[in-house]
């Protein structure tokens, strides 16, 4: 809990800071202030809520407990620290702050020892277990990714400190996409297409994908993100042929899309809970957005104005597909994990609520609605150049996430639960921020 309620601070955060016209499309891509935008999405929002899931799903995945439970707070706090020295050293790098741009490489020493822990953790949690392949195998490769984004962005800060001398100053001129596509691509997308196979089977009662499908779109997904990541490097250090593995990477990744497509399309197909609760609808609206965002880089790419618009594909990814999927399913996890803990202890001794008592599906879809609208509202402004209109739809944005929390810490709260049932004898109120269990 501890990680999903920092990650929506975040979340707010940078949606407030785009509502002000803090970064781009107001600033250039490139500019430190954009910077700080895109690491507050990408480290503090859904890094931030993807290693809080992990920690509670990964062993339900592999059967196993997690390598080590002590390891999750020392990882939270590090993160959350280097951060915040992270986005200083971005200030200062743009001027705002007068601290120094040494704040780079420190932020990025206690980024990667906090995503150390992490990777460790669970990734020895899965290697212990060696399950057969499937949703956690996802993961693990989402966590390699992990380990290239942060190796990648470290270079990157000691570059822009200004102590990285002319090789490292060679790849962050180029390799600036290969680190975007490391963290979104790799650690972000895979694993949440691993997470999202097992929760919709889960959460629809769907019978799980078949192995040899899931074995076919890891090895694709994973092997688009690899030519795009080492070839690109290696085409960065040549100096040449980097369209052409950029290229090869794009049709990996259609192709490992089309297949993940298939798959979710067969799960709700299947499913035996044939009233959809509301994280699973909108579930399919984020994948849509994946979907959506794989057509336009299509569109973009062939009609040669992909650089123009880059903008616009990075924010469906990163606000319809992956914002879209996590805010889905954290909708169900928190009421989930505060069912578990309040009346968990009481089952079978005295009446308890269902998980769905906890929360108001028919308010809650409306702030769902409203987000998603304003997703694809954005990302048509940024196509059409209209930075104005932009900061509007992101205000209206803004107020429909804040609604979507407010639903969180009401089911947090028990504040959807009727009376009789709320706390029956041998149960406790659930802690706001963090779990007893």
């Amino acid at each position: 809990m501890s990680y999903f309620a920092i990650a929506v601070a975040w979340l707010i955060a940078a949606e407030a800071l785009m509502s002000f016209g803090f970064g781009f499309p107001a600033a250039d891509l490139a500019s430190p202030d954009t910077l700080v935008l895109v690491h507050i999405v990408c480290i503090g929002w859904l890094s931030m809520a993807m290693c809080g899931a992990l920690f509670q799903f990964v062993p339900v995945l592999v059967g196993e407990p997690l390598f080590d439970e002590r390891w999750e707070m020392p990882a939270l706090a590090l993160l959350t620290a280097g951060l915040a020295t992270l986005l200083a050293g971005f200030l200062s790098l743009g001027g705002r702050l007068p601290v120094g741009l040494w704040l780079l490489p420190v932020g990025a020493a206690l980024l990667a020892a906090g995503f150390a822990l992490v990777v460790l953790d669970l990734g020895l949690t899965i290697w212990r277990a060696r399950p057969p392949v499937g949703p956690a195998h996802f993961v693990f490769a989402g966590l390699i990714f992990l380990a290239a984004t942060v190796t990648l962005g470290s270079v990157f800060a000691w570059s822009l400190s200004g102590h990285g001398g002319k090789a490292l100053d060679a790849v962050l001129a180029s390799a600036v996409p290969l680190h975007a596509t490391a963290g979104l691509g790799g650690w972000l997308t895979l694993t949440a297409m691993g997470v999202s196979y097992r929760l919709l089977s889960m959460f629809m009662l769907a019978p799980e994908v078949d192995g040899r499908s899931s074995r076919l779109t890891l090895g694709l997904g994973a092997a688009a993100i690899g030519v795009a990541v080492a070839g690109g490097l290696l085409a960065v250090a040549a100096e040449t042929g980097l369209p052409i593995v950029l290229g090869a990477a794009a049709a990996l990744s259609l192709a490992a899309l089309a297949l993940y497509g298939r798959d979710v399309v067969r799960l709700y197909r299947n499913r035996r809970r044939r009233r959809l609760e509301l994280n699973t609808r909108m579930a399919a609206y984020g994948i849509a957005s994946l979907v959506a965002a794989a057509l336009l880089g299509g569109a973009l790419a062939t009609t040669g104005s992909f650089a123009a618009h880059v903008g616009a594909f990075a924010f469906l990814v990163a606000f319809g597909w992956l914002s879209g999927l996590v805010l889905a399913k954290l909708y169900k996890i928190v009421a989930f994990l505060t069912w578990l803990e309040t009346y968990g202890p009481a089952m079978g001794r005295v009446p308890t609520p269902r998980v769905q008592d906890l929360v108001a599906e028919r308010r809650a879809s409306k702030w769902f609605a409203v987000y998603f609208a304003c997703v694809w509202g954005s990302t048509a402004a940024l196509l059409v150049n209209q930075a104005l209109v932009f900061r509007g739809i992101n205000v209206v944005m803004l107020i429909a996430t804040v609604g979507i929390v407010q639903e969180l810490i009401r089911t947090r709260q028990l504040a959807d639960v009727a009376a009789p049932l709320r706390l029956p004898d041998g149960t406790q109120a659930p802690r706001l921020l963090y779990s007893r269990n």
